[in-house]
This record gives structure tokens, sequence and C-alpha cells, in this order.
């Protein structure tokens, strides 16, 4: 039970679909309907409006962080960044919305608030940044991923944390796959720009 119960919980705490809840409660719009289609942030603020897509924002990064923290409160010897990368994959494939979720950047982003906070400013920082001069959230998120993995390698060589590297680069994977057609686009000069 202390392995199975709060690996259920990470994933179930994953699983929970912000933006379709957000969505149906509050708009009465079922966001899988509309723009792309996606259950994530981007999509939210595209088709709900700036506060919804702020809330659904703050939801999906409040699970990867309260994953991360479960050893916290339920004795087990697994590693927070295991229950953390449990609920992303639980976000991208949510059993409480046909396992089709959303990709994986902001309960990412809960992981490294809930275990390295100072990589969560840079990340942020590094989002707005490249947000501002580029207008895609897709290549700035597949830009974040990047740094990510760079700041993780310099902190896991300073530090001898190899498991936050791995899971940094697990994460950022999942994120670069995840965009795979926002690629093609921006290859083809049609991915979608935010207007600020």
């Amino acid at each position: 039970m202390n392995t199975l119960l709060p690996v259920l919980l990470a994933y179930l705490l994953g699983s929970i679909p912000s933006a379709l809840w957000i969505g149906k409660i509050f708009y009465n719009t079922d966001i899988r309907t509309k723009g792309s289609g996606n259950l994530g942030a981007t999509n939210t603020f595209r088709t709900l409006g700036a506060k919804a897509g702020i809330v659904v924002t703050v939801l999906d990064i409040l699970k990867g962080t309260a994953a991360t923290l479960i050893p916290l409160y339920i004795d087990t010897n697994i590693h927070p960044l295991i229950f953390g990368v449990i609920a992303v994959v639980g976000h991208m494939f949510p059993v409480f919305a046909k396992f089709k979720g959303g990709k994986a950047v902001a309960t990412s982003g809960g992981i490294l608030l809930g275990y390295q906070w100072p990589l969560f400013l840079v990340a942020v920082a590094v989002l707005l940044i490249t947000l501002k001069i580029t207008k895609m959230v897709s290549l700035s998120s597949i830009i974040l991923a990047v740094v990510a993995v760079i700041y993780t390698t310099i902190y896991a060589i300073n530090t001898g944390d190899y498991l936050f590297l791995a899971v940094i680069i697990v994460l950022a994977s999942f994120i670069i796959y995840r965009h795979r057609a926002n690629i093609g686009r921006i290859k083809a000069g049609t991915e979608p720009k935010i207007k600020w």
C-alpha cells in the first residue's frame, strides 16, 4: 500500500482535467470541441479567455507540485520526482477525460516548483521572454524544455543529482514529442501566434 496508494494518487492528481472542468462548469463549453481541442492552458486562453487560462495554468502547475510533495504526507520510499513524472503522465493521459490530455508543460513546471523552485523561476522567465520574442507558445515551450535540460545538466554536475537530470530529460522529451504537430506548423510558417 505504501507504493500503490501514492502512485495511484499521483496519477489521479495529474488526471484532473482542469481545462475541461473549468470550461464545462463556468463557461458551459467543452474545450475539446474548440480551438485545437487540446486540454491545456494555451487552448483555454484562446477559447475561454485570459481569466480561465490563468486559472487552468495555475491548477495544472499545482497538480505537479502536489504530486511531488506526496512523500511529505505519505510514508513511502519512492523518490518525489517519480510521483511528479506520474502526475505528468496522468495529465497527458487523464482517466477523467478518455486519456486525451494536455502537452505536459505546466504540470512539468509544477514538479520544478515542488522540487527545485529556482529552476521554476528560470523556466517562467525563459517562457515569458521567448513568448514575447516569438509570439508562439509551442516554440517557447520547446525552447524552455531545452533550456531546462541545459540548466539541470550543470546543476547535476555540481550537486550529483543525476536523477533530477534524468527526470528533466524525460519531461523535455514528453514536451517536445507532444508538440510534434506544432513543429510541423512552425516549419511551414502556419503556427498561430498570440497577441500581446
